[in-house]
């Protein structure tokens, strides 16, 4: 099975998700957020760093229940951008 190439957007998706980790793990390690997890710290670093730009759904889940994030503030911090008001018609 051949995979798609991820989009722009789904890396910067992917990206939004690893600054969002990272931030909420603060002071504690890679290690001890991963074991929390039920994940490997490698997957982790991965996820942080961006190299594993969608990660599955129940993992993103395990990683919000162990830094005490909700999965509205996860969404959230990964929405693309907002285009300002009235851009998008901007030019009719």
């Amino acid at each position: 099975m051949v995979r798609t190439p991820l989009t722009p957007a789904e890396r910067e998706r992917g990206r939004r998700l690893g600054v969002l980790l990272r931030t909420a793990r603060g002071g504690r390690s890679m290690a001890e957020v991963a074991a929390a997890a039920g994940i490997s710290a490698e997957t982790l670093r991965k996820i942080e760093t961006g190299r594993a730009p969608t990660p599955a759904f129940f993992t993103v889940v395990a990683l919000a229940a162990a830094l005490g994030l909700s999965l509205d503030e996860v969404a959230g911090a990964c929405a693309p951008a907002e285009e300002p008001a009235g851009a998008a018609g901007a030019a009719a």
